[in-house]
């Protein structure tokens, strides 16, 4: 799946682990329901072209945007690629497994992968930590992957080219606040439309969350 924002120059790498409890891993093998104004379903190539105002709704997963492109393969894995409206930025939700926490996120385009079980966020990216309501650590770049299989996430800054007024410098910023002794349990979540519901892959082992390496030396 390509990307349809061109990449600057991506630069500074950052990646740490989230607190031991994965995302929803019951939600990759739940069925994918999309509402919009609009549908194309191509068939042959297995796409659905969905626009207007689209909302996506898959296990505890939530995706907004003005446009989806879906592509199933032949193992039933979906891949989704969303773009927002023009100087807008689309949006992506999921809850964590085992207590009351959200990641959430927003960039021009989201990829999701359901075969590899990851959420790309490109242009303005920003992405969350969220316990109950209260927003818990969270960082901004160029471009945010967050891998599901192993509660990791990195993010990517720009050159200068591509920086922003609030952002003039294009680098990574992030706010980690101080972990608790341990998390709440999970509470209760939350006309002419074109819908449509995307039958789910076979499950897939869901991988042990594991450490990940410390944050390199600042560079100049």
């Amino acid at each position: 799946m390509k990307n349809k924002t061109a990449s600057l120059l991506l630069a500074l790498p950052l990646a740490f682990a989230l607190v031991p409890a994965g995302a929803e891993r019951a939600d990759r093998n739940k069925p994918m329901n999309v509402e919009a104004d609009a549908l194309r379903y191509d068939d042959l190539q297995q796409t659905s072209v969905f626009t207007g105002k689209v909302v996506v709704n898959k296990g505890t997963i939530v995706i907004r945007g003005a446009k989806m492109v879906v592509k199933q393969d032949p193992e039933g894995y979906q891949f989704g690629t969303v773009t927002a409206e023009p100087g807008k930025q689309a949006y992506f939700r999921q809850k964590r497994e085992g207590v009351d926490e959200y990641i959430e996120g927003e960039g021009e385009t989201i990829e999701y992968d359901g075969k590899a079980d990851k959420v790309k966020f490109i242009g303005r990216a920003e992405m969350r930590r969220l316990r109950g309501a209260t927003v818990s650590d969270e960082t901004s770049g160029s471009v945010i992957t967050y891998d599901n299989s192993n509660d990791q996430f990195t993010v990517e800054g720009a050159s200068s080219a591509g920086a922003t007024p609030s952002n003039p410098g294009g680098r990574v910023r992030a706010t980690l606040a101080p972990r608790a002794a341990a998390s709440a349990p999970a509470g209760a979540a939350p006309g002419g439309r074109a819908s449509a519901t995307l039958p789910p892959p076979q499950p897939a082992a869901s991988a042990r969350l594991r450490a990940a390496p410390a944050l390199p030396p600042e560079t100049r």
